[in-house]
């Protein structure tokens, strides 16, 4: 058990006129003259004041300068109250002359009977010590060893005896002599209050508190307030309530604070290394308040409870009154987004866990507790935090560029991972939005919800940035191109699967992206193999073999497409979206929503057609006789190459099969009345045919004015049932010939006249 201790309250007190000497013993007659009886008071009264004096300043030695500061407002709170009731007395009826009569030696002896109580003599107690042990100790002598219950029940015996006397009107002629005993009483209360303080603030010290003390602690407080129930009807000083409850309840809290202030006291979080200096402080005063509270639980409330005392719930709540001061604190100096998401997790995940104490059978109190942080410091922190996230995420994406143009220019080949071309890309971006929105999800639900929004727009601004820079790189290739294309709809699916229903700005710039390198790769095969078209229908391509070299040059681009990833059906503001893309690719950019490597495939093989009857609709050469009928043939072979090479490489265009050969069996038909029925199913085949085509086909074959005219009226009849039917939707909204664009010839302007 330790050792008993007092805490000094405040500097010494001592009285005005009480002299620096040896203090002179009581007397113990009355003089009759009103100069005599008010010396022999003062001399009566003096010895509790020194008792008192020597008692407290013994007591503030064995602190050793470790007491804390008692509250001086139980002093002033006394005096303004006992110079209230010397008024009161003073101001009493004109009985005093009677009541003067009654007073004699008796009630002399009487006064100093109560400062020997004071000073050294005491009534018997009902506390555990016997009668022996405590007639000759004072009520100073008790509080320091801590024999709380005995010095209260003295001050109350000698209070009932000061208020008997002051009913008898016995100070009447010497309010002095009441004055000084008052204040003596009045000390000694709050030097008894002092101690119980002291208690508080020991018990959780590397000492602690006797558990017996701590009990007759929590009795003294109950012996008061059954004591003194209410303040008395008259006003008066004496028997007032003391409110111990309320000063060990403050002193509770004051314990608290000093203990969670000494945790890394005077240390900013500026001061420590970052956000891994404020996460250890945070972490060492979390074990302080863990420890603090099981000790309250297993050892201080135990004790308390054996008197009927409550005290679990005081500590509870002082604690977190403690910890939710010094948060705010840390919050005010908190800078930069690691540190404020530091205590933001703290208070939201580690603090408010329900394991934070290690046990489950902790009682809860009766009235939930306040927030650890007030709303607006809060939302402060969480907006504070946001802000700098932005620019945080801002760096990220940078970052990731800047690491993406090292892999430019060292020429790194794209990964194969699982048939597909792989970039590093999405993986570090998925790992940045994931992180981010994990660990403010975490913290709230609405922060969950801003740090998305915070990662989608970052995005958004970042994918045409990483497009321009990639397009205007020297690392432009089929490889890269189907790597970034694998990128783009890797973020369409797996983020929009992880967040559904939170990326929806996203699709324009993800699509606008896809579609630039899926242009970019297009354009790159339109260079490699647009000189090849130039020597088709020509008289060395009669004799030559001049459409394998082109035809390899795509199957080798279709290698490159295996490796693309296939796009999923999503859902974007409410519609579907599987991929498809409506018109040519090589229109314009904003026309052309995500393709999948079918369609591209697809597109490759209608540019191959339409590049090739382009070609055929505008010789180099006119051929004649055994030529034109050679290079009917040849067209025939070619279509069925280019159909079996695209068939191959998994093409699903079909429609595009007819549209050669009908060119080739209307220049090499040998029975004209069958050009008609020809060209009937070459317009019903492609409902985009204009009439220039019909005019440049009927130019390849001199047929003559009238049976050309024939045939133009027709076909003008069946270009207008066929734009009354619906124009290129009748034929599943298929373009070729629209794109193509036949120049005006003399041989046209022959064939029209």
């Amino acid at each position: 058990m330790p050792s008993p201790q007092t805490v000094a309250s405040g500097p010494e007190l001592h009285s005005p006129r009480e002299p620096a000497g040896p203090r002179i013993p009581a007397q113990g007659t009355r003089k009759a003259s009103s100069e005599d009886t008010s010396s022999a008071h003062r001399e009566g009264l003096r010895p509790g004041l020194g008792t008192l004096r020597r008692a407290f300043s013994k007591a503030s030695q064995r602190a050793s300068g470790c007491a804390p500061q008692e509250d001086p407002g139980l002093l002033r709170r006394s005096s303004r109250l006992l110079f209230r009731s010397l008024r009161r007395a003073r101001d009493e009826g004109p009985a005093a002359d009677q009541t003067q009569a009654t007073t004699g030696p008796g009630v002399a002896h009487g006064r100093e009977a109560s400062s020997r109580a004071m000073d050294g003599v005491s009534p018997q107690s009902s506390t555990g010590a016997g009668p022996a042990e405590l007639e000759d100790k004072s009520v100073a002598d008790l509080i320091t060893e801590r024999k709380l219950l005995a010095a209260f029940e003295q001050l109350r015996h000698l209070e009932t005896q000061l208020v008997a006397e002051k009913a008898s009107r016995t100070f009447e002629q010497d309010p002095t002599g009441f004055a000084r005993r008052a204040m003596d009483l009045c000390l000694h209360y709050d030097g008894l209050a002092a101690e119980i303080g002291a208690i508080v603030l020991e018990t959780l010290g590397p000492d602690g508190v006797d558990a017996a003390v701590l009990a007759e602690l929590a009795r003294v407080v109950r012996a008061e307030e059954e004591a003194h129930p209410e303040p008395p009807a008259d006003g008066d000083f004496l028997c007032t309530p003391r409110h111990w409850r309320q000063h060990w309840e403050d002193a509770v809290r004051r314990s608290a604070r000093e203990r969670v202030q000494q945790v890394s006291a005077g240390e900013a979080p500026g001061a420590a290394e970052g956000a891994s200096g404020l996460a250890q402080l945070l972490a060492e005063l979390g074990r302080l308040v863990r420890r603090d509270l099981q000790k309250v639980q297993l050892e201080v409330h135990p004790a308390y409870a054996a008197a009927g005392y409550p005290a679990w719930e005081a500590y509870l709540r002082a604690f977190h009154g403690a910890v939710a001061q010094r948060l705010q604190e840390l919050a005010h100096d908190a800078h930069g987004c690691e540190q404020l998401y530091v205590l933001l997790d703290w208070a939201s995940n580690v603090y408010s866990s329900p394991d934070f104490l290690g046990s489950q059978d902790l009682a809860l109190p009766s009235e939930p507790l306040p927030p650890l942080l007030a709303p607006d410091v809060w939302a402060r922190l969480e907006s504070d935090y946001t802000s700098f996230l932005e620019t945080k995420i801002a760096s990220c994406f940078d970052g990731i560029l800047q690491v993406e143009q090292s892999r430019w220019v060292a020429a790194e080949a794209p990964d194969v991972l699982q048939g597909h071309y792989h970039t590093p890309l999405s993986i570090d971006v998925h790992m940045l939005v994931a992180e981010h929105v994990k660990a403010a999800g975490a913290i709230s639900a609405e922060l969950e919800a801003t740090t998305l929004q915070i990662c989608t727009r970052a995005l958004g601004l970042f994918l045409p940035r990483f497009e321009k820079a990639f397009l205007e790189s020297g690392a432009v290739s089929e490889p890269n191109l189907c790597a970034n294309i694998n990128a783009c709809e890797e973020f369409r699916t797996h983020l929009l699967a992880r967040f559904p229903g939170s990326l929806e700005e996203l699709e324009k710039p993800l699509v606008a992206a896809t579609c630039a390198f899926q242009k970019r790769l297009l354009q790159g095969l339109q260079g490699d193999v647009q000189p090849l078209f130039k020597v088709l229908c020509t008289k060395a391509w009669l004799t030559q073999d001049v459409l394998q070299p082109l035809l390899d040059k795509v199957v080798a681009f279709a290698g490159h497409l295996e490796h693309v990833v296939p796009p999923r059906a999503q859902v974007w503001g409410g519609r579907a979206v599987v991929g498809a893309c409506p018109g040519p690719l090589l229109l314009t950019l904003t026309q052309t929503p995500a393709l999948a490597a079918q369609e591209t495939l697809q597109e490759v093989h209608r540019y191959v057609v339409r590049e090739y009857l382009a070609q055929a609709l505008r010789p180099r050469e006119r051929f004649r006789g055994v030529e034109r009928v050679s290079g009917s043939q040849k067209m025939g072979l070619d279509a069925q190459a280019i159909g079996n090479t695209f068939q191959g490489l998994g093409s699903e265009a079909t429609w595009l099969g007819r549209a050669i050969p009908c060119v080739a069996d209307i220049l090499g038909e040998t029975y004209k009345d069958d050009i008609r029925r020809h060209l009937e199913t070459l317009i019903r085949s492609y409902p985009d045919i204009r009439r220039d085509h019909v005019l440049a086909i009927l130019a390849l074959r001199r047929l003559g004015h009238r049976r050309n005219q024939h045939l133009l009226t027709h076909a003008q009849d069946l270009l207008r049932a066929v734009a009354e039917a619906g124009g290129p939707g009748a034929a599943g909204g298929h373009v070729l010939f629209e794109e193509i664009e036949v120049p005006t010839s003399m041989d046209v302007l022959i064939t029209c006249i």
